[in-house]
């Protein structure tokens, strides 16, 4: 039943009008169901322009479904996702403001006081392993450090669900490690439920409950879903060696293979066009 899960998609599809041709729609995607319980991490991957975030953006009611249903924690959704934070693939950092303003600003925003926002603010940025950069502003910063940043700001409001778009894909593997690491050891705490989009196969495995494997495009939909079943907690580069990680890849890449070469042969086709 929906009221079991944090987050239920059910049936969802997304139709648009062609930029190209404004009388021709298509289905980005159809019939489409996606439910996470209470403290699961799923991860969902598939080939690039397939419809992860499409699907992210209706769980975070950015976008209204053509068809189907939402409902958080039981509830119908209408409007604003107000129970889910959402970590995007860019930072959507301010640059004229300093690390633990960015990190507050959604506090303030629902109006904490400034004393209280900043004391909570300054124990987030410890967390994430960045006392003392407080006053740093997001270009004197690295990659990583403002991904740490970005984690904060979307953590500190203690979100039941969190939305992450392809959040660690701009980082270098050895900081990608880290920042996953860092990201299970803040899930474990509270085990809030995350809906995750990526493309890395093995950070999805090593990351999550369970994997969701979207088609290729148009009309998107889910070809399967794969527990799990590594135990916790988990080290993201020492369970790459475990070989039942291996056996876990090579299962879900059996299915994701295809969607990938069909993805890649129609981008490569517009491309032509």
């Amino acid at each position: 039943m929906a009221s079991d899960y944090a987050l239920s998609l059910c049936d969802i599809s997304c139709t648009f009008i062609s930029r190209d041709n404004p009388g021709q729609r298509y289905a980005a995607v159809a019939n489409t169901t996606l439910n996470i319980a209470p403290g699961e991490f799923v991860s969902v991957v598939g080939p690039t322009g397939c419809g992860k975030t499409t699907l992210l953006n209706v769980g975070a009611g950015l976008l209204e479904p053509s068809s189907g249903s939402v409902t958080v924690h039981g509830k119908k959704l209408a409007g604003i996702n107000q129970r889910a934070g959402y970590m995007f693939q860019a930072d959507a950092l301010m640059p004229w403001k300093s690390a633990l303003d960015n990190v507050i600003v959604g506090l303030l925003f629902r109006g904490v006081e400034q004393a209280a926002a900043r004391e909570r603010g300054i124990a987030w940025l410890a967390r994430v392993g960045l006392s003392g950069f407080e006053d740093r502003y997001p270009h004197q910063l690295s990659g990583g450090m403002r991904k740490r940043v970005a984690m904060a700001q979307t953590l500190i409001l203690d979100p039941d669900i969190i939305l992450m778009d392809e959040p660690f894909s701009a980082l270098d593997v050895q900081t990608r490690q880290l920042m996953e690491n860092e990201l299970l050891d803040l899930w474990s705490e509270k085990k809030k439920a995350v809906l995750f989009i990526t493309h890395d196969l093995d950070e999805a495995i090593a990351l999550s409950d369970r994997v969701v494997v979207l088609s290729s495009g148009p009309a998107t939909h889910p070809l399967g879903e794969f527990p799990i079943d590594l135990p916790r907690p988990r080290d993201v580069a020492e369970i790459r060696n475990q070989p039942h990680f291996t056996e876990l890849h090579t299962k879900i890449w059996d299915v994701l293979r295809d969607e990938v070469l069909k993805g890649y042969i129609q981008h490569k086709n517009v491309a032509e066009e």
